[in-house]
């Protein structure tokens, strides 16, 4: 009978360098759909809600403290391999009973129902001190395999050790563990520095335990989500395996993506159903849309939320802030910053409105600008329901439109506007006939005269 899987912590191990990356970023502060790659791996320990977590990081990273928090950081000084980089987190975790799991932060896609089969497999009947996550991959290459017998796993050989008899094993080591916490503090205790590296290495612990009388267990995982990346070019691969499973998701939850290809997804991104998605858009952090909105392509947005029944783009922005209500339009070459058009308000043509409110079934004629900042200070517009901008108007922040008021094409406004009157300050035209035919005729006898 299995019983339910003890409290578990989590250490992650993310003080590498990244030397392969040729940055002065720490290596799993690098992005994968907009989320430093540890956040990924923070995201799924929270999804399993294992906690405490300590995240084993370098000297001189303080931008990744800073990314973790409020997670307790280890300092690690001297890298002197995987076991000493665990050992580092046991203070932090002294008071703590029951299973710690040890994962990487440049491996973002370990997935929580993995981890979940390995809690499970310590709970089982035999308790194995520690289980260890292997996976078999289409070229077992320089992994180290796991060597397994009748009684679970029984050692972990490194590639360059291994016998010829060995290297056949397929199933190989992923670097991830979960042991009982008194038993990894005891095993750690004993490690080594014997090997070429002079580093004291993880593994070793499962030689350790069997040598005294603790059985170790293996639970396999799929190889993509071991995907460990240490190279510009894995980073790619791991962007385009993300994407992959994004749209997939977002299609299998009801949107239509006419060009799923082209169509870039954050790592929080929220699309609801019968939600529609045109070609070359692309979502940076932070975009809830409801169902049924409609987006046109090539739209960048981030930050915003977008109402069931709304239509964006194409060629739209929205910047953080941007609150787009149920049914309003957001036209082409229209950039929202931190404003909210309510319901069924229309900014259709070449416009921008920031630091704004465009209340319910307001119209903004093309060209229209809010002028929010003054050099010093952003200040607020607000357009008020059933509202019309002329084309190419000025609205001069702070200012207010009242309900219903109109301005004239080409207005500058600069002083509130009451409701349902009309603000225009353009000067009278002036007609003068003929002149657009005499001043070609001037025109085309200046330049037939020679030239001296």
């Amino acid at each position: 009978m299995t019983s339910l899987p003890t409290a578990t912590a989590a250490i992650v191990l993310a003080a590498g360098l990244g030397t392969r990356m040729k940055s002065a970023l720490p290596k799993v502060m690098h992005k994968i759909a907009g989320r430093p790659m540890v956040n990924h791996v923070l995201a799924t320990l929270s999804d399993q809600k294992i906690a405490p977590v300590v995240v084993v990081i370098g000297p001189e990273m303080e931008s990744l403290a800073q990314a973790v928090a409020p997670h307790a950081t280890a300092l690690q000084h001297d890298r002197r391999g995987t076991a000493h980089a665990v050992q580092q987190a046991q203070n932090a975790l002294k008071d703590f009973s029951g299973d710690i799991v040890v994962v990487y932060g440049d491996t973002p896609f370990i997935g929580g129902e993995t981890i979940a089969r390995m809690r499970a497999a310590r709970s089982a009947a035999k308790k194995p001190a520690v289980v260890v996550l292997g996976f078999t991959p289409a070229d077992p290459g320089g992994y180290g395999r796991l060597v397994t017998g009748a009684d679970g796993l029984e050692r972990i050989v490194e590639a360059k050790d291994a016998s010829p008899a060995e290297r056949e094993i397929k199933l190989c080591n992923s670097g991830i563990m979960l042991a009982d916490a008194k038993a990894l503090w005891q095993l750690l205790a004993q490690v080594t520095p014997n090997n070429a590296k002079n580093e004291f290495y993880l593994t070793d612990i499962i030689g350790l335990a069997r040598k005294a009388g603790m059985s170790c267990a293996v639970v396999e995982g799929d190889e993509e989500e071991l995907l460990g990346i240490n190279s510009r070019i894995e980073l790619a691969e791991a962007e385009a395996i993300f994407q992959r499973r994004a749209r997939r998701k977002a299609m299998e939850n009801g949107a239509t993506l006419t060009a799923p290809d082209t169509v870039y997804f954050s790592a929080d991104t929220k699309v609801g159903m019968d939600v529609e998605i045109g070609p070359f858009t692309v979502f940076g952090p932070g975009v809830r849309v409801d169902d049924n909105a409609v987006i046109k392509g090539f739209c960048h947005i981030e930050g915003a939320h977008i109402a069931g029944g709304a239509i964006v783009g194409p060629y739209a922005r929205l910047r953080p802030g941007a609150d787009i209500g149920a049914d309003a339009h957001v036209g082409n070459f229209v950039e929202i910053k931190n404003a909210k058009l309510e319901s069924g308000a229309k900014v259709n043509h070449l416009s921008y409105v920031g630091d704004a409110r465009v209340g319910a079934k307001a119209n903004v004629g093309a060209g229209t600008i809010t002028a929010n900042y003054d050099g010093f200070s952003k200040s607020h517009t607000d357009i008020g329901a059933g509202a019309s901008i002329g084309s190419n108007s000025v609205l001069v922040a702070p200012v207010k439109v009242g309900d219903g008021a109109m301005t004239g094409a080409g207005a500058v406004v600069r002083k509130d506007v009451p409701a349902d009157a009309l603000a225009v300050n353009s000067s009278r035209q002036e007609t003068k006939a003929g002149f657009a035919a005499n001043f070609r005729k001037l025109k085309q006898a200046t330049k037939a005269e020679p030239k001296r």
